[in-house]
């Protein structure tokens, strides 16, 4: 019998939460893959593949490259975005907290009368 309390796995959040980096990453694996061996296996003499993996690796890295610092700038964007909602709710959080204070003061206040 399942536990009906039991937590989903990180897989199943992660599918679920629509971030599916782990299908992307095999995907670009796959293809870089697929790649070199289209590569490897072609009829060019051996400096001319070497020559051909150099060009690949550099335009591979250079496109890694960009990405990255596109990723960064999309990361910073959202640490911001996050501390100030974080800051937010904290205000809020404590303003919430006072207010019930004086409630709840004001009422046994009243009861001493």
């Amino acid at each position: 019998m399942a536990n009906p309390k039991k937590k989903p796995s990180k897989t199943n959040k992660a599918n679920k939460s629509g971030k599916g980096g782990a299908f992307v990453l095999g995907a670009v694996l796959g293809a870089a893959a697929g790649a070199v061996a289209g590569i490897l296996t072609a009829p060019k003499s051996g400096a001319d593949t070497r020559k051909d993996l150099e060009k690949k690796g550099k335009k591979a890295l250079k496109s890694a490259k960009a990405k990255s610092k596109k990723l960064q700038a999309k990361g910073k964007k959202l640490e911001k975005k996050g501390r100030a909602a974080v800051k937010k709710a904290s205000t809020r959080g404590k303003s919430v907290t006072k207010n019930v204070a004086k409630k709840r003061k004001k009422a046994t206040t009243r009861r001493k009368k």
